[in-house]
């Protein structure tokens, strides 16, 4: 279903007029009619689509995801519903395991079960750590940020890292193209916050209110600044005072599509 027809079902089973609508959202009639036909040339806006979940009262950034995924071309959507798939059979996979507590030989018969790959890891299965994909981070300006407010070690979708031993360790995905050339958008990154910051490390920097993060090389300045470093010339670096920085981890690995 379309996001446009999915605007227009909600609208009527409110009873809400177009006309009201658009007096409440201040945008015009005739271009919310052209977003609920179909018939717009540019997807809305996520200001105005904000507007429409929040009167409509659609789950926060149903809308949002919904445009944006319209407008991903149909190779990388199709990339992306396979990844999907991939994680459901993990979620699954984790549900069983955290409710049978099971022991190494359990834990191969669920992979069997649930058709994912057993021979990743050659060693013993417990050498290769599922490490939490928490969200994703801008190789960029900061960004707001969003971790879904998830225990340690609990996430919606997991990498597999073999020769891993920190239990807090986490990954996620790289936005953006700042950290080009080592880093490209839709890496995965591994950090660990039990490893050492040093001068020139490539690091997740969590910001306090507003909560923020983002993927630099790490500097540390006088008068406590931080300098965060793109690797991508063409981008100029950030200075920051430390004091607003509540976390720095340290990359640990770079998993990328071949």
């Amino acid at each position: 279903m379309s996001l446009g027809v999915i605007i227009r079902k909600k609208r009527e089973q409110l009873k809400f007029t177009l006309d009201e609508v658009s007096s409440r959202v201040g945008f015009s009639k005739p271009y919310l009619s052209t977003i609920e036909t179909g018939k717009v040339k540019n997807p809305p806006s996520d200001t105005l689509l904000i507007k429409l979940e929040k009167l409509l009262g659609f789950e926060q950034g149903l809308l949002l995801h919904i445009a944006h995924m319209e407008r991903v071309p149909s190779d990388i959507k199709q990339s992306y519903e396979s990844t999907e798939a991939e994680n459901k059979k993990w979620r699954s996979f984790m549900k069983q395991l955290i409710e049978t507590k099971s022991d190494t030989d359990d834990l191969t018969n669920l992979l069997s079960e649930q058709g994912l790959q057993t021979d990743v890891c050659e060693t013993d299965i417990s050498s290769c750590k599922l490490v939490p994909i928490i969200n994703k981070v801008s190789a960029g300006y900061p960004a707001d940020f969003d971790d879904l407010d998830y225990p340690v070690g609990i996430a919606d979708d997991y990498v597999r890292c073999p020769d891993l031993h920190d239990p807090n360790a986490f990954a996620v995905r790289v936005v953006g193209d700042s950290m080009q050339p080592k880093f490209s958008q839709g890496d995965i990154v591994v950090f660990s916050p039990a490893l050492e910051v040093r001068n020139g490390d490539d690091c997740f920097v969590r910001f306090g209110m507003p909560h923020e993060t983002t993927f630099k090389r790490i500097f540390f300045e006088a008068d406590n600044t931080i300098r965060l470093q793109p690797r991508n010339e063409q981008y100029s670096p950030i200075l920051t005072n430390g004091e607003r920085v509540n976390g720095i981890y340290r990359a640990l690995m770079r998993i990328e599509k071949l």
